[in-house]
């Protein structure tokens, strides 16, 4: 990166990044996908813990394989960098171009709507967009005082929202009433399997959104070649282990069939497990965790941007290539927290949140991929860390991937595919930017 002379700062360790993972990680998606989970099922709890353990399955295997090509290029950029060494930089450009444009901004946006919808709800005022700017504008002054403090503000809220579910998973299990089975029946009657199958694991690769997000923060990390595998695999693992754990616990409090129309489960069980207070508890504690993976998906996607506009790839590269005194690009992060204040003004979480969704999964595979490919064209460069299982566990991974394009383009009905075709025009839309850009750079230099 020669935009800038200033490096940023070497001071995260596993536990901070790790964090990240999880903290991006568990947000909204184990509060409120139980809902359209079993919906999609019928009410039936069977397919439902199974989807989270698929899921769970399928992340851990992205995360193996996701590990080796981080490792091998630690540095800050993420797949913007990967891409672009692995394929050429038109790829690499457009991965970062989707991720700055789409992705970032449309969760952090997802999110702050989600915070203010919650809040709206408590105090029973209709104020959710102004409450979701502010929760925006919030996490963008936490970045740009420092990565330090992101850090620890990622981590204080990891905490607190894991008391919450461990309250809950542990008093569903002691106390938990009810006696309906937990996996059977496994589909309700009528329901079609496919359809089910699909819808219920999209739901929960949701839930699992964000578990790359360590990698665009490698370049501020301590130790990358040894801590970085643990972030992304330590952190799936726990993720998983706490979804299926809190569902179980959700199950022997209040059965699927009516689970099915709460569209707060964690609090609803909350109430019923520990009264009115306990279900304001559990709201707060849902709060704070959004907050927390908005706070995550803001401090990754604004190093998306400031490695772009270092390589003068973006408009404006110079001013967001720019560290403030806190050695923090400022200027991105800002780029990023206002188009997601922008996107919030759509005001609905499933549109945005699935359009993140969609456009990420399509570089999310083509990153998998290099890993087969490096292996094939270097096989002699050191590895710090191998994905086990090569190449079963890379295969299974691309497959992944385009499963979940795939599901979105020919299994979701129209309302998905005109979703994803915009999520793919908007990303194209980087190319002609990308060549204007390179072409002012040449006259620049002449």
């Amino acid at each position: 990166m020669q935009a800038n002379a200033k490096e940023m700062k070497k001071n995260m360790g596993v536990a901070s990044a790790t964090s990240i993972v999880v903290g991006c990680v568990i947000g909204a998606g184990v509060f409120f996908k139980p809902y359209a989970i079993y919906q999609a099922t019928g009410g039936a709890p069977g397919l439902g813990l199974l989807s989270w353990i698929l899921g769970g399955l399928m992340s851990i295997l992205g995360a193996l394989t996701f590990a080796e090509i981080a490792v091998m290029i630690p540095r800050t950029g993420g797949m913007v960098t990967y891409l672009g060494e692995v394929y050429n930089r038109k790829v690499g450009f457009l991965a970062g171009w989707m991720q700055v444009v789409i992705f970032y901004p449309a969760y952090v946006a997802g999110y702050g709507v989600k915070v203010g919808t919650e809040l709206s709800s408590m105090f029973g005022t209709n104020v959710s967009l102004p409450i979701g700017i502010l929760v925006i504008a919030g996490i963008v002054v936490i970045n740009v005082i420092g990565s330090g403090s992101a850090g620890v503000f990622q981590i204080v809220s990891t905490v607190c929202k894991l008391i919450p579910l461990i309250l809950i998973t542990i008093a569903g299990f002691v106390i938990g009433g009810s006696h309906d089975p937990l996996l059977t029946p496994v589909l309700g009657e009528g329901v079609s399997a496919g359809s089910a199958v699909g819808t219920t694991l999209l739901a929960v690769l949701f839930a699992f959104e964000g578990w790359t997000n360590v990698g665009t923060i490698a370049g501020e990390m301590k130790k990358p070649a040894k801590d970085l595998p643990k972030a992304i695999v330590g952190g799936v693992s726990i993720i998983m282990a706490v979804y299926l754990l809190i569902n179980l616990a959700y199950l022997k409090v209040i059965p699927a069939h009516e689970l099915m129309q709460l569209e707060s489960p964690a609090a609803a069980v909350a109430t019923k497990l520990f009264g009115n207070a306990g279900g304001t508890i559990i709201t707060i504690g849902i709060i704070v965790s959004v907050i927390g993976a908005g706070n995550g998906f803001l401090l990754s996607g604004s190093r998306v941007a400031y490695y772009l506009a270092a390589e003068k790839t973006l408009p404006f590269s110079d001013r967001l290539a720019k560290l403030n005194k806190n050695l923090v690009p400022a200027n991105s992060i800002i780029l990023v927290g206002t188009l997601a204040a922008l996107y919030s003004l759509i005001g609905q979480f499933d549109l945005l949140t699935d359009m993140g969704t969609f456009s990420c999964w399509i570089f999310y595979t083509l990153t998998f991929m290099c890993v087969i490919r490096m292996r094939r064209k270097q096989p002699q460069l050191e590895r710090k860390y191998k994905v086990p299982g090569y190449p079963v566990v890379p295969v299974l991974a691309i497959a992944s991937g385009a499963y979940v394009v795939a599901s979105q383009l020919f299994m979701s009905g129209n309302r998905g595919r005109l979703m994803a075709l915009a999520s793919v025009g908007i990303t194209m839309v980087g190319l002609p930017v990308y060549l204007l850009v390179q072409k002012k750079n040449r006259k620049d230099v002449a």
